[in-house]
């Protein structure tokens, strides 16, 4: 088993002129918490999707627990979207079944008591949940599995403030601790107690990779009272934004 479960050398994603990903050097290690924090447009869910194998870096080098992208790392990551892409007409216990059938690693019955813990009801079909009960049943399907590497895009985003905390409790107890969980954001304060280390990406480039514990002994501040100093905006000339 290697050491480190992810490792990029110069991963750079370009869509034409314009770059996503911008020469991303990361090691990432096991039984980890970790943020993957910037604001909107700034290679979040780029980053995840190529981790995924669902998008195709322009250049650079990734390995995932020592392999390159294939059917052998997807079948190790659980992935968690930002947004909702099964059918209406499901039920939940349909995609369950669905998953059980795809997945070795899918605990059925833990993913029915997910859905209850989170008040869902496992036999309702999706086109009478809210957007919210969606993102949840999802929720189950990704955190039902014993998997090695949890891409999380955005949990908590589609979830109103006091829903927030349960949902990370959510994930905290039921992700294979063997594993490492990648939660995206830009909802820093929310999650930063849960988070081993943070990864800040701004404009495609890693500003910084460190424990968080490191961030507050070196720094002397949050998480997110850094985050919010370094994604500050800049005025422009002139005193306009």
């Amino acid at each position: 088993m290697n050491d480190m479960l992810i490792e990029s050398w110069g991963l750079t994603k370009s869509y034409g002129r314009k770059i996503a990903l911008d020469g991303v050097d990361l090691s990432i290690g096991r039984g980890k918490i970790i943020g993957l924090l910037g604001p909107n447009g700034s290679g979040k869910t780029t980053l995840i999707k190529i981790l995924c194998g669902l998008l195709q870096p322009t250049s650079g080098t990734l390995a995932i627990n020592g392999q390159s992208v294939g059917p052998e790392t997807k079948a190790i990551i659980s992935y968690l979207p930002d947004r909702m892409y099964f059918a209406n007409w499901m039920r939940a216990v349909d995609l369950f079944d669905l998953f059980r059938d795809f997945y070795k690693d899918f605990d059925y019955e833990k993913a029915v008591a997910m859905c209850h813990s989170l008040g869902v009801e496992p036999r309702n079909r999706l086109k009478t949940m809210s957007k919210g009960t969606k993102e949840k049943v999802q929720l189950a399907l990704v955190m039902a599995r014993k998997a090695q590497l949890y891409l999380l895009d955005e949990p908590i985003a589609g979830v109103d403030p006091a829903a927030r905390d349960f949902i990370l409790r959510t994930i905290l107890t039921n992700y294979n601790e063997e594993g490492t969980v990648l939660i995206s954001t830009h909802l820093i304060a929310d999650i930063e107690k849960v988070l081993d280390e943070a990864i800040f990406l701004k404009e495609g480039k890693i500003m910084l990779h460190e424990t968080v514990d490191n961030i507050r002994e070196q720094e002397g501040k949050s998480v997110d009272t850094l985050f919010r100093e370094i994604f500050r905006a800049q005025p422009m000339e002139g005193g306009e934004f």
